[in-house]
């Protein structure tokens, strides 16, 4: 189920709130936010709902574990590999399986061995990165003590189902929301009212307004091999295009999913603070994908060592952080080696900054910006090969097909880039009610809603992951 659809917006969402402030009690409530996440879930593939309620009872009950043997090492300490264990099994067998197979028969084909190995007709269950985050992260943070495991079997439920966030993010840790779950029965429901409305509005003129009109020109260019007959400059234009395609998009689901937090009580963390203001890597990571970024460092990089040891090892742990990182966006090389890019990016910064950060901020600015959409080529493209290709033209001045309706497509990018480098986030909003503000909002999802009928409830890039 899309949030831009009329399925979601005028069925799903107002009998899923109008039921839930009809009950009363924290179990009810609990119970309720678990059932609607399922349904939510189910709506692409009811099969997968029993993946997520497996992967649900396994964490829940070594949380139970860890409270019974709070004073036994070794027992917690199964507590914490047994859960981990099933979770990455699981995700490695659906979004890794095939790949791996494929990285082996070429390994053996490389040592002179043909070998023909099965594939796997594997379908990739939606959003399993992201609750299998949220159940590693409780464990972790169980075991860590930073977070008292729950005896509330539908509190917990109702977390990792919790269908705002489910399928696309932000990672929400469970000690980001446990205050407001624990509180869930004394909630008010116009404490956040406006501010929820007002977050999702945004968050939908993001994705359906701004980020499917720059996919109308982006996808025709870089779909269906028609890149090899595109220009540099159109291919220019069709990555700078997608560079605030992906951004918007993205933040749209995350605003979205804040905006329906904030609707049922609960206080989802920001995902996305104006990365394209960014001055060097390391504060792009600080702004994009912040729930992943945060994750990576706290479950990974800081694990590995972090910023002890030797120089040599503090850039090992950046590089593995981050290669494991663009690896968790998918079972591709690609992704591997956006990862190992951005580690390599970060690595250069901390060791050779100095006359990066001496220069004016908007040359910072627009320089990472540059950086940031030669990664996202890696990002866009389906093999490493169409990736060689794309920046083979974009650099060498290859001639070819240009943009059907450039001058419409600059602006689309223009009006983008002002947005996305220049102007507010969600965060920086004024959420006092207004007239004024009221409109606007209304008339934005007025023509968000005429788009959607007009089909364009496309689904988020990051489903996908």
């Amino acid at each position: 189920m899309l949030f831009n659809s009329f399925i979601f917006l005028f069925a799903f969402l107002p009998v899923t709130y109008a039921v839930f402030w009809m009950l009363r009690t924290a179990r009810a409530r609990y119970v309720w936010l678990a059932m609607t996440g399922y349904v939510f879930y189910g709506y692409w593939d009811w099969r997968f709902c029993f993946l997520m309620a497996f992967s649900t009872v396994v964490s829940y009950t070594a949380g139970l574990g860890m409270l019974k043997w709070d004073t036994d090492p070794a027992k917690r300490k199964l507590c914490l590999v047994i859960p981990i264990t099933v979770d990455l099994s699981l995700l490695g067998f659906f979004k890794y399986a095939n790949f791996g197979l494929g990285a082996f028969h070429d390994a053996l084909k490389t040592g002179g061995l043909d070998v023909r190995l099965p594939h796997l007709d594997v379908i990739l269950p939606v959003g399993i990165s992201f609750y299998t985050f949220h159940t590693i992260s409780y464990i972790v943070d169980s075991y860590r003590r930073q977070i008292k495991p729950t005896r509330n079997f539908w509190e917990f439920a109702s977390y990792v189902s919790l269908f705002s966030q489910l399928v696309a993010g932000p990672i929400v840790r469970f000690r980001q929301i446990e205050e407001d779950l624990e509180n869930i029965e004394g909630a008010l429901r116009t404490r956040w009212l406006n501010r929820g409305l007002t977050i999702f509005v945004v968050g939908l003129v993001e994705k359906v307004i701004v980020a499917d009109t720059l996919a109308a020109f982006v996808n025709p260019i870089l779909d269906n091999g028609h890149w090899q007959i595109a220009s540099a400059g159109a291919l220019w234009l069709a990555m700078l295009g997608y560079t605030f395609q992906l951004y918007f998009d993205f933040c749209g689901y995350s605003s979205m999913a804040v905006g329906l937090g904030y609707l049922f009580g609960l206080r989802i963390p920001m995902n996305f603070n104006s990365p394209y203001k960014s001055l060097d890597p390391s504060e792009f990571w600080n702004r994009w994908h912040i729930s992943l970024s945060t994750c990576m460092r706290d479950y990974l990089y800081i694990p590995f060592g972090g910023n002890r040891g030797k120089t040599w090892q503090v850039y090992r742990n950046l590089m593995l952080t981050m290669l494991i990182g663009g690896l968790w966006h998918g079972a591709n090389w690609t992704f591997l080696v956006w990862g190992t890019y951005h580690g390599a990016l970060l690595s250069i910064h901390r060791a050779a900054g100095g006359w990066w950060d001496a220069m004016p901020g908007r040359v910072r600015q627009f320089g990472m910006l540059f950086l940031a959409l030669i990664g996202w080529v890696l990002f866009r493209c389906t093999s490493l090969g169409m990736a060689a290709g794309v920046l083979e033209k974009m650099f060498s001045g290859a001639s070819g097909v240009g943009v059907v309706g450039a001058a419409w497509a600059m602006a689309a990018i223009l009006i983008a880039a002002v947005w996305g480098m220049f102007g507010p986030n969600i965060y920086d909003l004024d959420y006092t009610p207004k007239w004024w503000k009221a409109a606007a909002a209304a008339t934005a999802f007025g023509v968000a809603l005429a788009l959607i009928a007009g089909d364009r409830n496309s689904p988020f890039l990051y489903f996908q992951f």
